[in-house]
């Protein structure tokens, strides 16, 4: 998103705010993979991309996840588009988190955030929402298009924040943002871990629910915690 000169350690703006993330270099950079949280995200991005795209790369309808309505010719088309978009947003997020690009390549975080929003959010909701009403599922539809409202009033939000230089706000918006565009992933672990443990039984309602609800309610709540735990900071870079 938009990004001043400061992520590239050059004096602050004529607003006088310095972009969240941004610091005095004190020493040699780390490796992003030495960081935790990082590496975490990037086997997070890996992951989506496994397991996502090898049934849609045959082009056969019938490797889809997703049950498909025969009354809608082009509801298999309709799901890659989502799939392929979902995981672009997933790749940007990962672009857009990394502390090495915001400070040495502002132009990329700029860029990659409004793929991030314009290639990636914005669509991939959309074909969320006209994917709800031929959804095979029974349950589920309402938590889906909340997260989806919810991902799609933080993310402009943030992006607004942006171009207002009011990068706190900016921040705290893209990381409630990031936090539901993530939701999926839990999502989907959470259905193949209850699958994973014959002793576990529970309906195909509750399942459906829990992993509809709790993958992205979860990941806000941590978002929170995590903003509201580093709040200091974040307003003393911007100083």
């Amino acid at each position: 998103m938009t990004q001043n000169r400061e992520g590239t350690g050059a004096p602050a703006t004529t607003a006088g705010h310095r972009a969240p993330g941004a610091r005095p270099a004190t020493g040699p950079a780390r490796r992003w993979w030495h960081s935790p949280w990082a590496a975490a995200l990037a086997v997070v991005v890996v992951f989506n991309l496994l397991y996502a795209f090898p049934r849609y790369l045959s082009g056969d309808p019938q490797q889809s996840r997703i049950p498909l309505d025969p009354g809608f010719s082009q509801h298999y088309l309709v799901v890659v588009l989502h799939t392929v978009l979902g995981n672009l947003a997933l790749v940007t997020v990962f672009l857009q988190v990394l502390p090495w690009i915001r400070r040495h390549h502002p132009r990329v975080h700029r860029v990659s955030g409004r793929v991030y929003i314009f290639g990636a959010v914005l669509p991939t909701t959309a074909l969320a929402f006209a994917l709800v009403p031929f959804s095979q599922a029974p349950f589920g539809a309402f938590g889906l298009v909340l997260s989806g409202v919810l991902w799609i009033v933080t993310t402009l939000l943030g992006y607004r924040a942006a171009r207002r230089r009011r990068y706190v706000d900016h921040r705290r918006w893209m990381v409630y943002s990031f936090a539901i565009s993530l939701g999926t992933t839990w999502g989907r672990v959470l259905a193949e871990l209850m699958q994973a443990f014959p002793g576990f039984q529970v309906g195909l309602s509750f399942m459906i629910e829990l992993s509809t609800w709790g993958s992205w309610v979860i990941n806000l709540l941590i978002a929170h915690w995590w903003l509201e735990r580093t709040a200091p900071r974040a307003a003393q870079l911007v100083r």
